[in-house]
């Protein structure tokens, strides 16, 4: 049998497989691009809380903006909510972290279930061949050059095909990693989770005194990703189109219960909760599912052998800053850069180099987000120590991880080589500041004060993001190390002050960035 010859075949129209079709009908002309989804029709899937860097990419690179307003809903960014050891305090007199206007840069709330299934119309409309209801079968990896084979069943059909790109998008069916044992286990965070979508969730703006909605200036909270926060768990709030709520828990399976899988004991546990249960009194639920253990790595992303492995495919870290969309576009900006230059010409041993380069930043970013969830758990509960890490990470993240994004630095060789240069020093600072936020949770637990700010406190969330208006534009990197530098030395201090029982903030030498990067915790 003639195999069907194709360029570009994407296994899993998931979000991941049909976001990168979408941006390799955008960037290519007259080459075949296939995508092969098992699933006969979408649903809802989790992954459904954006950030940044991933509303860049949709907006910039995939012309989704319009799109994003119209079907979907926007976002009023991450909000956590503090409770008491009783996990009885009112939803109006918890602290909180979280914006009283809408954020800068926009974000969105994804319904993936509408979103995947407008994305398979989109791609047909340019070209693509989008297939649902079929199964691929008998996969084999080309190496040396030659084309990558395997057969699509569609009922009683099979169908040989050939492709020069394959890109595995399965989610966790990861068929490339099973093939070639790329999995790499991450004994730590070993967390679980269980998750529903849910009708009837009563809307947080209508609830509380007029004090309570004053707090944040009439800000839609409703409209946030909504965390509540405890000592070993979270438990999500996402509001989707049409009246349907995500609702789920991650939690350290050392405090995991397994008769939350059922409907019966998910309910009864949310319901523990006080503030949880006050936006539950009318909530049916529609549908969940479990995991039993979420995060693991992968002992490769890109191959010279033109093949690639996106989305949950690849690796996947832990969901508590809503990373996996970002790693979806930072994936599939990497897999459609190399594309592009195999399929224009570009010689094969420079797009083996790019390949390698790409590869390597790939795990030093997967990398460095685990570094920010390994340890933690415990200290999530606590609104001091919370707002330590909060500060920390989502300083972070607009200084080095999205600024870069948005002027395309991650598709700078020199700027990339640049940073796995640093690589060892950043991860180390990264370890540094999470051990100093666990022994920050130590003395206060010592201390029986670990949720003694847990009530009536607000933080805007964006009080730490006073550069925000450097982001995206020109800057040195010397610029981008000097905000660094601030932004350790902030959270640093403060630390010291809570571990020091300081009652009013302590002025401090700030120390230099390589004070961070030491193989040492910071212990003062």
């Amino acid at each position: 049998m003639t195999p069907t010859q194709i360029d570009v075949a994407i296994l899993g129209g998931g979000m991941a497989g049909s976001l990168l079709a979408r941006q390799l009908s955008l960037n290519l002309s007259g080459h075949r691009i296939d995508v092969f989804e098992r699933k006969a029709a979408h649903w809802h899937n989790v992954g459904e809380s954006m950030v940044e860097i991933a509303s860049n990419h949709f907006i910039r690179k995939l012309g989704l903006s319009s799109y994003l307003y119209d079907r979907q809903y926007p976002k009023n960014g991450l909000r956590f909510f503090f409770d008491s050891e009783s996990k009885q305090t009112p939803l109006q007199e918890m602290s909180e972290i979280g914006s009283a206007s809408i954020p800068f840069f926009p974000a969105f709330q994804i319904d993936r279930s509408r979103l995947e299934s407008d994305l398979a119309l989109m791609n047909r409309k340019r070209g693509v061949t989008h297939r649902m209801g079929v199964t691929v079968e008998g996969l084999e990896l080309g190496r040396a050059g030659e084309p990558h084979r395997f057969q699509v069943v569609d009922g009683e059909h099979r169908e040989e095909v050939a492709c020069r790109w394959l890109v595995d998008a399965t989610g966790r069916t990861r068929m490339i990693a099973k093939l070639e044992d790329l999995d790499v286990p991450q004994p730590e965070p070993d967390n679980s989770s269980v998750w529903g979508w849910f009708e009837g969730v009563s809307d947080i703006d209508a609830l509380g005194p007029e004090s309570f909605r004053q707090r944040v200036r009439y800000a839609p909270r409703r409209l946030s990703t909504l965390h509540f926060l405890y000592r070993g768990y979270w438990i999500w709030f996402i509001p989707l189109q049409e009246g349907v709520t995500s609702i789920g828990v991650v939690c350290d399976n050392r405090v995991f219960q397994p008769e939350w899988k059922t409907p019966e004991g998910f309910f009864a546990f949310l319901r523990q909760h006080a503030a949880v249960a006050s936006l539950l009194e009318e909530a049916k639920l529609i549908g969940s599912r479990a995991f039993d253990h979420l995060a693991y790595g992968t002992r490769r992303f890109f191959s010279p052998d033109r093949w690639a492995v996106v989305g949950e495919a690849s690796a996947f870290p832990d969901p508590f800053y809503s990373p996996g969309a970002d790693f979806i576009s930072l994936g599939n900006d990497f897999v459609a850069d190399l594309i592009g230059r195999d399929l224009g010409g570009e010689s094969q041993e420079a797009v083996g180099e790019r390949t390698e380069l790409y590869d390597q930043f790939a795990q030093f970013r997967y990398e460095a987000v685990m570094r920010l969830y390994r340890d933690q758990y415990s200290v999530f509960g606590s609104y001091e120590v919370c707002k330590l890490k909060w500060d920390l990470d989502v300083g972070c993240y607009y200084n080095l991880w999205l600024d870069a994004f948005m002027r395309d630095r991650h598709l700078d060789a020199q700027f990339l080589k640049r940073q796995l240069r640093q690589r060892d020093f950043v991860l180390t600072a990264l370890s540094n500041f999470a051990a100093l936020f666990r022994k920050v949770d130590d003395q206060l637990t010592a201390q029986e004060l670990y949720h003694r700010a847990n009530r009536g406190q607000y933080s805007d969330g964006q009080d730490c993001l006073g550069f925000m208006k450097e982001i995206g534009l020109p800057r040195t990197d010397k610029q981008v190390l000097a905000r660094t530098a601030e932004i350790f030395n902030t959270v640093y201090s403060r630390a010291l002050d809570l571990l020091e029982g300081a009652e009013m903030p302590v002025a401090r030498e700030p120390k230099p960035l390589t004070f961070f990067m030491g193989s040492s915790a910071l212990d003062g």
